[in-house]
């Protein structure tokens, strides 16, 4: 439903965005990361609509979005930074207003309004001015415009801007069930909202795409992935050790904890897969008590700033 093709935006001579390619299919939530500066919100708007591209092409199903835009707009909706909206109008008479704006007239139009009032919880405020809302709730008045005409195509840019941890759980269910049906693309910062909702993370920095893949791919790059962790019981740490050692393709055996009962130890290895399984086995047959034995997922955060930093972007799997 969205294709991006070697999408670039030039600012004179600066090279705001560089041969952009990814695409967004029906049922993938999309997590588009990156710094402030690295052409982010750039690619979004070019993919809206709301600049020009200086080469490349952008698909919105089977539309071009600069040779067809009405097509491509009729099938996206639109939450942008900032949730831009008429501060003078009741949340209901702005609705009424995209609503017409998209289309829809009559009992359609009516049905439209009251299903986005009802989605995003708008209910109690449908008749107060814009203006005097809080940033929670104007945030949510323009996801509302955004959802009005059920597009396949969702663009949201910071969708959780500015709401409280009941609303943002409440956005993310919402997100995540549109998802099951629709092409999403969700601009954020939150990085824990990229593993509650997205189904696939594209990084841009510098203008560049550096990386495409699931969270769970991005999870893999941290250097945390795939340590096991465990607390044994009985031995001392000398002795733990020297019997973790045995282990196939250990790098890394530290003690964590020692206390009189029980020692907490974080192991590594340079084959990741199967470790838990290695450590049970080999704590089993020295008849060793152990509790909590678990393997790290890694940070996402730490595998983002190694992604984005000069020094190691070259580094990691684009």
């Amino acid at each position: 439903m969205i294709k991006a093709i070697e999408v670039t935006k030039s600012f004179g001579a600066t090279v705001a965005v560089d041969k952009v390619s990814f695409e967004v299919k029906p049922g993938e939530v999309l997590g588009f990361l990156g710094p402030n500066g690295a052409g982010k919100s750039t690619t979004m708007r070019m993919i809206t609509g709301f600049l020009p591209l200086s080469a490349g092409k952008i698909l919105i199903g089977d539309y071009d979005i600069e040779e067809d835009p009405i097509n491509a707009k009729r099938l996206m909706g639109y939450l942008p930074e900032n949730a831009p909206s008429y501060p003078d109008m009741s949340v209901e008479a702005f609705l009424h207003f995209c609503a017409a704006i998209r289309g829809l007239s009559g009992p359609q139009k009516e049905q439209a309004v009251e299903k986005a009032i009802e989605t995003c919880h708008l209910g109690k405020v449908r008749r107060q001015i814009i203006d005097t809302l809080s940033k929670g709730y104007r945030h949510r008045v323009c996801f509302a415009q955004a959802i009005l005409h059920d597009p396949p195509v969702l663009i949201l840019d910071e969708p959780t801007d500015g709401l409280d941890p009941n609303q943002k759980h409440e956005m993310r269910l919402l997100i995540r069930e549109m998802g099951k049906s629709k092409a999403i693309i969700v601009s954020t910062h939150i990085l824990e909202e990229v593993e509650a909702i997205c189904t696939r993370v594209a990084i841009i920095d510098q203008g560049r795409l550096v990386f495409n893949g699931s969270p769970a791919e991005m999870l893999a790059q941290s250097p945390q992935a795939g340590r096991v962790s465990v607390n044994i019981l009985g031995p001392n740490a000398v002795e733990i050790r020297a019997t973790l050692q045995k282990l196939p393709a250990v790098t890394d055996i530290q003690i964590l904890k020692e206390l009189p009962l029980w020692t907490s130890v974080l192991i590594s290895s340079s084959k990741k897969d199967g470790l838990a399984s290695a450590v049970k086995a080999l704590l089993d047959s020295q008849k060793w008590d152990f509790n909590e034995l678990h393997t790290e997922t890694g940070r996402l955060d730490e595998v983002f700033r190694r992604i984005t930093s000069l020094d190691s972007a070259q580094e990691v799997k684009k």
